[in-house]
C-alpha cells in the first residue's frame, strides 16, 4: 500500500484495527477524524467543555467517555444524553449516567416498524462531531469518520436536532420543518435521502463511497447511472454485511466498479460516507431503506478542501488495498 502524503498534512498507512490520524484543520472550522482517533477528539472536547455537552448516541458503552461525563457534570457543566433503549451496552450506560448524576432520556423508538435511533452526535458548547462512529466498547476497531465542526449554523441546526429528540423522549413531540442545508435528518423527514439522491445526480467526475450496508434499490440505481454518465464511481462494501452481497451483484452486473473491504475478524467497514466530486456527505446513515426511510438519522455535508482531501486520501489507500 502506498502512503499519501498531502501538503494540509500526513494521512498514514495501516490496517484497520491501526487507524490513521485525522488531518490538520484547513480553515479552522472542519476536521475529519477517523477510526480510533475520533476517541481522541471526543475526550479532549468533553473535557474541554465550559458550557455544555450534549450527547446522542446508538450504542453507548466505554467507561472513559462516560468517566468524562460526570467529571463535566462535577464541574458545573450542563450535560444531556440520548440513548437507544433497543442497545443493552446502552441501557446499562444509563444506569451509570444515574449513579453520575447525568441527565439522560431514551429516544421512543417505534418498536412497530423496527425503528432505532441510530445517531452519532456530540455538541460541545460551539462545536459539534457528527458521524458514523458509534461509543461501544470495541467500536475503535471499527473502520469509521466523525466530522468535527465549528461552522455556526451547522452546530445550531446540530442543537435544534438534539432538543427535537431531546423534547420527543421527554414526551413533548415538536418536529422540525424540513430544510435543505449541510444537516440532514431521517425520521422525521427525508432529508438524508434527498440529500445523498442530489448528490448522486449531480456528480460528473467521480463518486468515492464506503458503505457499512448497502441495499436501497435507488441509490444502487442511481450508482449505476451515475457509471453510465461516464462518472468514475467507486464502491467499498463491508464483507461481514450479508444484506451486501445483491448489492454487490447489482452493481457489478451495472459495471461499477464495487470491492470488499478486507477487514480483520471481529472488525467492520463501518463508515457509512460518499464523496461526491468536491462534496463530502457522511453520518449514521446507511444506504438502506431502514437508514433512508425509517430509523431516526443524521448526516452532513461539506465541501471543505481539508475533510475532502483527507478522505480522498484515505479512499484511495483503502482501494488499492482491497480485492474485488
Amino acid at each position: 500500500m502506498v502512503c499519501l502524503v498531502l501538503f494540509l498534512g500526513l494521512v498514514g498507512c495501516s490496517s484497520p484495527a491501526h487507524p490513521v490520524p485525522a488531518l490538520a484543520r484547513s480553515d479552522g472550522n472542519v476536521r475529519l477524524w477517523q477510526d480510533v482517533s475520533i476517541f481522541q477528539l471526543v475526550g479532549e472536547l468533553i473535557g474541554s467543555a465550559r458550557v455544555r455537552v450534549l450527547v446522542e448516541m446508538y450504542e453507548l458503552g466505554r467507561a472513559d467517555v462516560l468517566e468524562r461525563l460526570g467529571e463535566a457534570i462535577g464541574r458545573g457543566v450542563g450535560v444531556r444524553v440520548i440513548t437507544d433503549p433497543t442497545v443493552g451496552e446502552s441501557r446499562q450506560s444509563a444506569r451509570v449516567l444515574d449513579s453520575l448524576g447525568v441527565p439522560h432520556r431514551a429516544y421512543p423508538v417505534d418498536d412497530g416498524r423496527h425503528q432505532i435511533d441510530h445517531v452519532k452526535l456530540l455538541v460541545v458548547d460551539s462545536e459539534a462531531a457528527v458521524g458514523g462512529m458509534n461509543w461501544g466498547k470495541h467500536s475503535d476497531y471499527n473502520h469509521d469518520y466523525v466530522l468535527e465542526t465549528r461552522v455556526a449554523v451547522d452546530v445550531d441546526r446540530l442543537v435544534r436536532i438534539f432538543d427535537q429528540d431531546w423534547s420527543l423522549a421527554g414526551g413533548r413531540p415538536a418536529p422540525l420543518a424540513a430544510v435543505g442545508r449541510e444537516v440532514a435528518q431521517t425520521a422525521p423527514g427525508a432529508e438524508i435521502r434527498l440529500m445523498v439522491e442530489r448528490a448522486l445526480r449531480l456528480a460528473v467526475r467521480h463518486v468515492l463511497a464506503e458503505m457499512y450496508t448497502l441495499t436501497d434499490p435507488e441509490v444502487i440505481a442511481l450508482l449505476v447511472d451515475a457509471h453510465r454518465r461516464g462518472v468514475v464511481v467507486r464502491v467499498l462494501l463491508d464483507p461481514n454485511q450479508a444484506y451486501n452481497l445483491h448489492g454487490y451483484a447489482v452493481l457489478h452486473a451495472g459495471r461499477v466498479e464495487v470491492r470488499w473491504y478486507p477487514v480483520p475478524r471481529g472488525v467492520l467497514l463501518h463508515a457509512k460516507i460518499g464523496l461526491f466530486d468536491g462534496t463530502l456527505v457522511l453520518g449514521s446513515a446507511n444506504w438502506t431503506l431502514s437508514g433512508l426511510g425509517v430509523n431516526h438519522e443524521l448526516d452532513i455535508e461539506t465541501r471543505d478542501a481539508g475533510a475532502v482531501a483527507a478522505y480522498a486520501a484515505r479512499f484511495a489507500a483503502d482501494w488499492e488495498r482491497s480485492g474485488a
